[in-house]
């Protein structure tokens, strides 16, 4: 079940919400085993003086249209599997939407399934 947090700076981006989270969660059903149906995501737009970045850090150069993205998930993927989702998320977003792949910025938290709770109170995965 992942959660997916998409960051963007105010101004950029605003009528393609719906395409970039599409695109996002086509690549987790592609490339990590992701299920169709588990979609949960929050796009936010951030003022310039709240989106700070590094223009040229490890010499990508990035644009005020940089997006970060940010996957909370299960452990257990392989790292082929990440370097995989990496690169389909870049290549759909720049395919469907004409986003720079500089720009877009990705970074995965692996938690244990017993940190989520679906609701009703319960942690549904633990054991």
């Amino acid at each position: 079940m992942p959660l997916v947090k998409i960051s963007l700076q105010e101004g950029q981006h605003k009528s393609q919400h719906a395409q970039i989270g599409d695109a996002v969660h086509r690549a987790m059903v592609e490339t990590i085993n992701v299920p169709p149906l588990d979609r949960f995501q929050i796009i936010t737009e951030h003022a310039q003086a709240d989106f700070v970045f590094d223009a040229n850090y490890l010499n990508i150069s990035r644009t005020n249209a940089l997006m970060i993205i940010q996957i909370t998930l299960n452990t257990g993927r392989t790292t082929e599997m990440k370097k995989a989702l990496y690169k389909r998320i870049a290549e759909l977003l720049h395919q469907e939407l004409k986003l720079r792949k500089e720009d877009v910025m990705i970074n995965l938290v692996e938690v244990p399934k017993e940190n989520w709770s679906f609701g009703n109170g319960e942690a549904q995965y633990a054991t």
